[in-house]
């Protein structure tokens, strides 16, 4: 299966997907956790039509944007559906409402429900033999099923590394006066 990322416009362009997964992964996750911040006790009903709208994307959308960009250049189509994920991902710290994150769901899972059949479709022409073809939407299959358990792992190895290691920077790079150890006292 490994053996297609040989082809090097293959390999480019399953890393741009391994790279868009982990974004929308873990802008999914953002976007749980600004709910959480924004609806408090309501996170979990405001999670619920998040997660709605994002299966509501999936099987509306991509047959809809399958069709509308049919017949424009794949390219720029895979590049737009990249900008407006980027956009979504800007948009985040502007968030006070449950509205917002509702329409950045909705947004960031078009684009990916835009992004995913246009990717399937650039596979045979990169891979014209229909082995390297089989063994390409095999690895791209078993990257989308990888993401959806790895995202939220991923999330929280992020938040604690950076975390814990910003937190060690800055203790490093602070200048402390000179203390006197105090003499030792009993337990």
């Amino acid at each position: 299966m490994i053996s297609v990322l040989r082809t090097p416009s293959y390999a480019k362009l399953f890393g741009a997907q391994i790279v868009a997964l982990v974004g929308t992964g873990l802008l999914t996750v953002a976007l749980g956790l600004l709910a959480f911040d924004i609806a408090r006790g309501d996170a979990g009903i405001v999670m619920g039509v998040a997660m709605t709208i994002k299966m509501v994307a999936y099987v509306a959308v991509a047959p809809l944007a399958t069709a509308l960009v049919a017949r424009l250049s794949r390219k720029p189509v895979l590049i737009g559906a990249d900008l407006v994920r980027a956009g979504v991902a800007v948009s985040l710290p502007m968030v006070t409402q449950a509205w917002q994150i509702y329409i950045l769901i909705l947004l960031l899972q078009s684009a990916s429900a835009t992004f995913t059949p246009t990717f399937q479709a650039v596979i045979p022409s990169v891979l014209p033999d229909e082995g390297d073809y089989t063994r390409a939407l095999s690895l791209s299959r078993l990257a989308y099923d990888l993401e959806s358990v790895l995202s939220p792992m991923l999330a929280a190895v992020l938040l604690t590394v950076i975390g814990f290691i910003g937190s060690a920077v800055l203790v490093a790079s602070t200048r402390f006066p000179h203390i006197e150890v105090p003499p030792s006292a009993p337990f």
